[in-house]
């Protein structure tokens, strides 16, 4: 369920695809030049609720659920990633943890912060030794008295440089048949021995910041573990990344969209000796190809979407979702620079940019590797309990 009716949702995307277009759009190049999204759009979207599109009414967010939250996501997509770098984490993985396993007090103490874009929470997992997999992890906390003592480092932190709140997942215990013995805290950025490193320089995602965490023994109450217990921290990782995937997949179909818009607008107005070169039919075979991705894609997501919020399917579906819908951008995006010739490679040409921004989809929240060992074991094992 939702707490946005199809009516008053279609005025949302709307708008959201309006500023997209309008406000976004025509300043991609300055983001990209500067590494920076700019202060006026990034207090435009707070004023629009997009801090916390995803968070529950109660706690001031707009409470839309995930099949409404992929609409948004496609058109986020259709611009500079950094645009839904600059929110998603609240929205999604970071805020999510809190929306599903947070108990009463930390939901009435970060959520409408959250939700406002007056803080901004980042979700810190990925290890340089544990990435996709968290089993892997070696962040420690450790229990004295009322408090925990948290050390360890974190590394490709999204949002960290401008972070308020980090939900930091931390090994309590070795794993055993209790669970994998990872809990989940809330660690104000401000908070004694937290240090965030320098902004990462990436291939791309200009102005998306991502940089390294690390927490030299950070101590911090009992009331700072999600949930109040131990074994909700792996659950809590574990779903929060499985509905962020489908979201990701949504951002996929977006660029892939525009990749495919540039390449026909650029096909239906470049010459070659004379004619356009959309005229000719090899041409014309690869924007095939990228409309019947994109359409693919995009039909995919909306029933993965769709099997979540109904509760039908949200640990297959998902990763099916990623795992099509990044590789596919990542073959659009390929086209388009293809279709765009020597142009297509040129610094300052939109392919060129998503050509680089793309390639990360690929990575986080789950390989695509990852993807495959969840969608190929899960469908094995489930086999396997049916004989």
């Amino acid at each position: 369920m939702s707490d946005v009716s199809d009516d008053d949702f279609q005025q949302i995307l709307a708008q959201t695809r309006q500023f997209v277009h309008t406000a976004v759009v025509p300043r991609e190049q300055e983001i990209l030049a500067e590494d920076k999204v700019p202060d006026d759009i990034r207090d435009q979207a707070k004023q629009m609720g997009l801090f916390g599109y995803a968070i529950p009414q109660e706690w001031g967010g707009l409470g839309l659920n995930l099949a409404q939250d992929v609409e948004l996501a496609m058109e986020f997509g259709y611009t500079s990633l950094a645009l839904r770098s600059m929110f998603g984490t609240n929205n999604g993985i970071a805020g999510q943890v809190l929306v599903g396993f947070g108990t009463d007090e930390q939901k009435a103490r970060w959520l409408e912060g959250i939700a406002s874009g007056e803080v901004v929470a980042s979700f810190a997992l990925t290890e340089p030794g544990a990435g996709s997999n968290p089993s892997g992890l070696r962040t420690k906390a450790v229990r004295d008295g009322e408090h925990w003592v948290i050390s360890g480092q974190k590394q490709f932190i999204t949002n960290a440089p401008t972070a308020t709140l980090f939900v930091v997942f931390a090994r309590t215990r070795p794993a055993d048949e209790q669970g994998a013995g990872i809990a989940v805290f809330l660690v104000p950025a401000d908070a004694a021995g937290v240090e965030i490193g320098a902004k990462d320089a990436k291939m791309g995602q200009e102005g998306a910041w991502t940089s390294d965490v690390t927490f030299n023994d950070v101590r911090v109450p009992d009331s700072a573990l999600v949930g109040g217990a131990e074994d909700i921290g792996y659950r809590a990782a574990m779903t929060s990344l499985a509905r962020g995937r489908v979201h990701i997949a949504a951002l996929a179909v977006g660029a892939a969209q525009r990749a495919l818009d540039e390449s026909v607008s650029y096909a239906a107005t470049a010459t070659q000796g004379g004619t356009p070169i959309g005229n000719f039919q090899l041409v014309q075979a690869m924007i095939a190809d990228q409309q019947t991705q994109v359409m693919a894609g995009r039909a995919l997501v909306r029933d993965a979407a769709r099997k979540w919020v109904e509760g039908e399917d949200r640990r297959i579906a998902p990763s099916v979702a990623k795992l099509f819908c990044t590789e596919m951008a990542g073959t659009v995006a390929d086209l388009a620079v293809q279709v765009h010739g020597g142009s297509g490679y040129m610094r300052g040409v939109t392919v060129e940019r998503i050509y680089r921004d793309v390639r990360l989809l690929r990575l986080y929240e789950g390989t695509s590797e990852i993807q495959r060992l969840i969608i190929g074991g899960g469908l094995v094992k489930a086999a396997q309990r049916r004989h």
